[in-house]
């Protein structure tokens, strides 16, 4: 069968799955009735070698057995590509005895998606690891490692250390006070630092201790009792942060470094576009959505943008969830890829006569597993509830949520490891955005967050049946900037909606809505304009006029934070009249004319005010002829006060020049008893 250009192969793994090889044909892509193979990768492999032999692109419905098939590809030397899709846990092994051919169809359609690939960054560790701990245990963990990888140890405790009859490990004790880098360049600084005494005998015993001392190493594996070294200990490659009492988890810290050395190929997950981020102006600060989310401490402030590490970066895509603008964009997918997806995923779903479809979004480590536990011991998922994986489901923003709504779908979960818990922040924002925009178009629609580590809770959800909304589904794309591509969702699911509104309110920190400017405080001194990092606030080349687009507004802030009166509040809200797209003008005055050449410059109000607490109370105002000032423009200023008595720029009157035949003058005429003018000079001398 082929689909999308790939030979597509599916197996009912002994026939543990009912699969319907026409029907799932027919859906997906039409043509031949494939084989439905029983064990495919046993007494049929042959026809796996076959379709290697006799196509490019090979796409296997098993995940579980992808080692064995990868090996059987290198052996034949295969060159072309092949891919793998989960169609057993996630479809096949399910209690739900509504026909799974609609279902199946849709995943191996998505698996078949192409993706644009992430770029990749290579990092280097020398293997060098620093081991950090209390007692006996650090050490005895130490040594191990250092039979793999050269190990340092550094006690934060020697309690019950025993002196090693041989010094194979480095020993030192001290306090790490201060640690910073990442996988191969991790730096340091430790006080109470001191080297284990070479003539330590029953105890260990420690030697000129110190503060202030630093090291570098590639890899660190932490078993002390104090909090983690760095923020998002757990997403720093090279670090590990484990409890020294549990030796399981121990040994697995130690394999898992001890394969850290070497040089590495990590994605860059996250792509980042300065011109269009809205963190800061001239030493204002506007938004910080980024900065509040990350878990890994991989953005950082730097002037007016942000800068992304990407060897530090764990690549969760939160920062790309909450970015108002677009600046930082996940790469693993891509915004169009992901859209891509979901339209593939549903569309086929749909033409394959699916029904009400629902979608599951989950990561590829955790939550498949949940999944895998759900269908082998329990009911597995219902045959509508398509699940969706990616990298980290943090990465899904409400660009994405709007996106699978506008494809019908009525029913979103999103299933996060309660282990990352305090990483979510950002997509209950996400979740709370979409819902209101949902609510507001009278949908109630329903966005569940699953943070469970029980496949029954998970079950519990997804098999609920309750009322869904009928959303009518649309063909969607991707193309376009995050902003771009919600607008289009929202214009959808706003023609359709059954209660549609032009104005939603929306909750705090959303990246849609308008500002509000006192007219009676706001000077028009226009820093606002200035400010903005996405040109909704302009002024007029025709006289004193603050115009606004809310269309383009991100509600950063910049502008409340840079006006010099408070004058300015955000209040964030979806309009989806079309005057949003243009601009509106939220203050203008009548314009100062000059009193002396009638040029316009600026306001009646501010001239005027400015006029009436200075003229005859300030010192350089003292008169009514200085006070003519105030009230002109910049040139005619300065041509007053270069024709005024009390010119501030006169240089006073220019000496005369004296030559040497005015000395030679003066001599003459003292030497002949004539009298001396007061140009007359004598020589000092004289």
């Amino acid at each position: 069968m082929k689909l999308n250009g790939y030979e597509t192969l599916i197996c009912n793994c002994e026939r543990t799955m009912t699969l319907d090889g026409k029907k799932i044909c027919k859906a997906a892509a039409g043509g031949e009735e494939p084989d439905v193979f029983t064990t495919l990768c046993r007494a049929e492999v042959s026809k796996f070698a076959d379709a290697l032999s006799e196509n490019e692109k090979v796409l296997v419905a098993c995940t579980q057995e992808a080692p064995l098939f990868t090996e059987l590809a290198v052996e034949q030397k295969f060159e072309g590509e092949l891919r793998f899709a989960n169609i057993r846990e996630r479809a096949g092994w399910s209690t739900d005895k509504t026909a799974n051919s609609a279902k199946v169809a849709a995943l191996l359609a998505d698996a078949a998606h192409a993706n644009e690939p992430a770029g990749s960054i290579s990092v280097a560790s020398s293997g060098q690891c620093l081991v950090y701990g209390a007692g006996q245990q650090a050490l005895d963990a130490a040594r191990k490692l250092n039979q793999r990888i050269p190990t340092t140890l550094l006690l934060s405790d020697a309690g019950d250390v025993i002196p090693p009859v041989s010094a194979d490990v480095a020993l030192f004790k001290g306090k790490i006070v201060k640690a910073a880098g990442h996988l191969g360049a991790f730096e340091i600084v430790v006080d109470n630092y001191a080297p284990l005494m070479p003539s330590a005998k029953q105890s260990a015993d420690f030697v000129m201790a110190r503060d202030g001392a630093s090291s570098t190493c590639a890899l660190i594996l932490d078993l002390s009792d104090g909090p983690s070294l760095f923020t998002g200990g757990h997403l720093r490659d090279g670090y590990k942060k484990v409890d020294a009492g549990d030796p399981a988890r121990v040994m697995e810290a130690m394999f898992e470094l001890a394969d850290m050395a070497g040089e590495f190929e990590k994605p860059l997950y996250v792509n980042y576009d300065s011109s269009i981020c809205a963190h800061s102006r001239s030493l204002k600060t506007g938004c910080t959505r980024c900065l509040d989310v990350c878990p890994a401490g991989a953005v950082t402030s730097a002037g007016d943008i942000v800068e992304f590490d990407p060897v530090i970066c764990g690549g969760c895509g939160s920062c790309s969830a909450v970015c108002p603008t677009g600046a930082a964009s996940y790469a693993m997918p891509q915004r169009v890829d992901l859209v891509g997806r979901i339209d593939t995923l549903i569309s086929t779903y749909r033409s394959a006569g699916g029904k009400s479809p629902e979608i599951l979004v989950h990561d590829n480590s955790f939550g498949l597993e949940m999944i895998s536990m759900s269908a082998r011991f329990g009911r597995g998922l219902p045959a509508h509830v398509l699940p969706l994986g990616v990298n980290e489901i943090t990465q899904v923003g409400h660009d994405g949520l709007l996106a699978m709504m506008a494809t019908g779908v009525a029913r979103i979960h999103l299933l996060a490891n309660p282990a990352k818990s305090d990483e979510l922040s950002g997509t209950e924002a996400q979740i709370e955005l979409t819902q209101a925009l949902a609510d507001g178009l009278g949908y109630g629609c329903a966005i569940n967050l699953i943070c469970e580590a029980d496949p029954d809770a998970l079950e519990a959800v997804v098999w609920t049946d309750r009322p869904a909304p009928a959303l009518k589904a649309h063909a969607i794309s991707g193309i376009g900037s995050k902003r771009d591509v919600s607008r289009t969702m929202l214009g959808l699911l706003h023609g359709d909606a059954p209660a549609p509104k032009d104005i939603i309110t929306l909750p705090d920190n959303a990246p849609y809505g308008q500002i509000i400017v006192n007219t009676d405080t706001c000077t028009m001194c226009q820093a606002c304009v200035g400010a903005c990092p996405v040109n909704a606030i302009a002024d007029s080349p025709d006289k004193p006029q603050l115009n606004f687009t809310e269309a383009a507004c991100v509600q950063c802030g910049l502008c409340s934070t840079t006006c010099p009166e408070g004058a300015i509040t955000l209040d964030p809200r979806y309009n989806f009249a079309a005057s949003a797209l243009s601009p509106v003008v939220l203050n203008e005055e009548e314009p100062f004319a000059c009193i002396s050449c009638g040029r316009e410059f600026g306001t009646r109000s501010t001239i005027e005010k400015i006029s009436a607490q200075l003229a005859g109370q300030h010192s350089m105002f003292v008169d009514s002829e200085a006070s003519k000032l105030i009230r002109m423009c910049d040139n005619c200023r300065i041509e007053h006060q270069a024709n005024s008595s009390n010119d501030p720029f006169s240089a006073g009157t220019r000496p005369t020049i004296r030559r040497t035949e005015d000395y030679v003058e003066a001599e003459r005429k003292a030497a002949a008893g004539e009298p001396l003018s007061a140009n007359d000079f004598l020589m000092d001398d004289d």
